[in-house]
């Protein structure tokens, strides 16, 4: 994998993959403005991408977050005046828990060795969006329109999927990750995820029928990724609730996981810590 090396996996459709966290970010071009699909992690990550959209296209920008999550929306100061759409719960997010994410993952970084990208995010802007979704919206760059859809609850409550349907993709945040070796690794399941949820989410993004899905981290896949993982993203959901009403223990719901063990740990942590 290069660090920031663009794909081009559709017309006009780009993917700019990181080594930092695996990121995947997206461009979309249309005949008279582009769509970034989320802005890396600080305002020095914000500050390359848009720096290399700028190496593609001069076309004015739209930025839209897929989440609030900071390696996805705390670079979108970098693309700034322009508009930044997010679901209207990205916007809460960010106002009440960005200060608190940015503390904890510049702490992160800096106990790692890891002092420019530490200090580079704990002087970064939040920004929040100021253009909001509830359930969809489309967008019209010229020539070309995207459906930013709202697949209900899962990764996050606010998880913003970004469908082309000319070119056939969907960027979809962290609704979908590409793991080296599988899908879902133990970061993909946060406090604030919604594991019973997620699978339906899933079902929506298949919906939309796109042949290219691109993933908040990993290379692209395609339906039938997604697909393959919604079972076994609904028996985890399965495990999680029996471990929480006591039909279950948590080393026979470890036994039972489709998914690895520090993988399984973390999606059923919030049962455990109640049991």
């Amino acid at each position: 994998m290069s660090d920031g090396w663009w794909a081009e996996v559709a017309d006009g459709v780009f993917v700019r993959r990181h080594r930092e966290l695996d990121l995947s970010v997206g461009l979309v071009l249309g005949e008279r403005r582009c769509l970034v699909v989320d802005t890396r992690g600080d305002a020095a990550q914000g500050a390359e991408l848009a720096a290399a959209v700028r190496m593609l296209t001069p076309r004015p920008w739209t930025v839209v977050l897929t989440h609030a999550h900071f390696d996805h929306a705390f670079g979108a100061g970098a693309f700034l005046p322009c508009p930044v759409w997010a679901h209207e719960r990205c916007r809460t997010a960010l106002t009440r828990e960005g200060a608190a994410q940015r503390a904890d993952w510049a702490g992160r970084y800096r106990a790692a060795g890891e002092h420019a990208t530490a200090d580079a995010l704990a002087a970064t802007t939040i920004v929040p969006p100021d253009r909001l979704v509830r359930d969809r919206a489309e967008l019209d760059l010229g020539g070309r329109r995207v459906t930013l859809v709202h697949p209900g609850p899962a990764h996050t409550d606010h998880d913003l999927a970004v469908h082309v349907p000319d070119a056939g993709v969907v960027f979809a945040g962290d609704l979908v990750e590409h793991a080296p070796g599988g899908s879902f690794t133990a970061e993909s399941f946060g406090p604030d995820a919604d594991l019973a949820r997620w699978p339906a989410a899933l079902g929506t993004l298949l919906s939309l029928g796109a042949r290219i899905v691109v993933p908040g981290h990993g290379e692209p896949v395609d339906d039938a990724f997604v697909a393959a993982v919604r079972e076994p993203l609904a028996a985890l959901a399965d495990l999680r609730a029996a471990v929480g009403s006591g039909r279950l223990s948590l080393a026979a719901a470890l036994a039972r996981s489709p998914f690895a063990e520090d993988v399984t740990r973390a999606a059923l942590a919030p049962e455990v810590s109640r049991s």
